[in-house]
């Protein structure tokens, strides 16, 4: 998927139909002058309906398609004949998807099911028609119930992407690499900073068939809470990872300060995300002879609070131990 493709927050006007108005008529045939009210229900207005698709991963489809509007329910008729339903119309949307009221921005519910289906706007109900309202005292109602009006909202679609393992950690700091050599992912890699502009999804491949996903964030930078640097955006897709891998290059000036940095953005953001499992992993090792890996070790046992192992994407060093690493976390 291209960068461009990737669209994550989209904005949309949604209405759904008018319910049918009910039938004022009188029952009229050849040899029946006066027969009663006979006037059918309106059919009800069209829903609009929010639906899960696991096939899809991003909103872009929805990018240049701002209206939705349902179809209005046909009025009710004669003999008692109740209008047509509205038509309804689905919205599908990748599972991940939060939908908010744009303009009180709460919360009205997410879409994390395949098939799940939630209705955003109710279709008007249809009136009753004026064989409803015969009695004994008023044998012939000239009066049928009108539709109820249609309702319409302005909603917010945010996709929080939906995967096992989150990468997190500067820019530059070998993710996509790292995403590349164990799924068979193809990020955009290059040696400068921010070259990832959009989360990058993976499937890893682990023993007996076994698989999981893992995402690729965005470098965060210090500040990045505050609206600082690109991760702003993508913070929120770290939210549903059940495990935060925190990617630290061997060459960084300060490990620990590195990865308390990152972990205090993640707090700013959202303190719940500290509840999740972490784990270091020290990239660019091949970088490293035993004698300074060993040093390293001894200082990094002392200070970092999370279990922690050496990689190298490039030399494929580690690699194999990360995978068990993750999978007992997940597991």
């Amino acid at each position: 998927m291209t960068e461009g493709n990737f669209v994550d927050y989209v904005k949309m006007h949604v209405t759904s139909g008018k319910g049918g108005k009910g039938s004022v008529h009188l029952h009229r045939e050849k040899f029946i002058t006066k027969g009663g009210p006979d006037g059918g229900d309106g059919g009800r207005g069209g829903h609009v309906i929010i639906k899960g698709n696991e096939n899809l991963w991003t909103l872009h489809h929805l990018k240049f398609k701002r209206h939705f509007k349902a179809g209005h329910g046909e009025h009710g008729s004669k003999s008692r004949s109740t209008g047509a339903d509205g038509q309804d119309v689905y919205i599908e949307v990748p599972l991940g998807t939060v939908v908010k009221d744009s303009e009180t921005d709460t919360v009205l519910f997410e879409i994390t099911e395949a098939n799940e289906e939630r209705i955003i706007c109710e279709g008007g109900k249809g009136g009753l028609g004026n064989w409803h309202f015969k009695n004994s005292v008023n044998q012939t109602p000239r009066y049928a119930q009108p539709g109820l009006p249609m309702d319409e909202k302005d909603i917010t679609l945010e996709l929080k992407v939906l995967a096992d393992v989150g990468l997190v950690g500067f820019p530059n700091a070998g993710k996509s690499t790292l995403l590349s050599v164990i799924t068979s992912a193809k990020p955009k890699i290059a040696d400068y900073e921010f070259t990832t502009l959009k989360p990058n999804l993976g499937i890893v491949e682990y023993r007996d068939f076994k698989s999981f996903v893992m995402a690729d964030i965005p470098g965060i930078i210090e500040g990045a809470a505050e609206g600082k640097g690109l991760g702003y955006y993508f913070l929120r897709h770290i939210e549903r990872n059940s495990t935060l891998l925190f990617l630290i290059p061997a060459d960084a000036d300060d490990i620990k300060k590195q990865y308390d940095i990152l972990l205090d953005e993640l707090k700013r953001y959202n303190p719940e995300m500290l509840d999740k499992d972490r784990l270091v992993a020290i990239s660019k090792c091949d970088m490293l002879d035993d004698e300074l890996k060993a040093e390293l070790k001894e200082e990094l046992d002392n200070e970092l609070p999370v279990d922690y192992l050496f990689i190298s994407s490039v030399a494929q060093q580690g690699i194999m131990e990360l995978k068990d690493k993750l999978w007992d976390m997940l597991n």
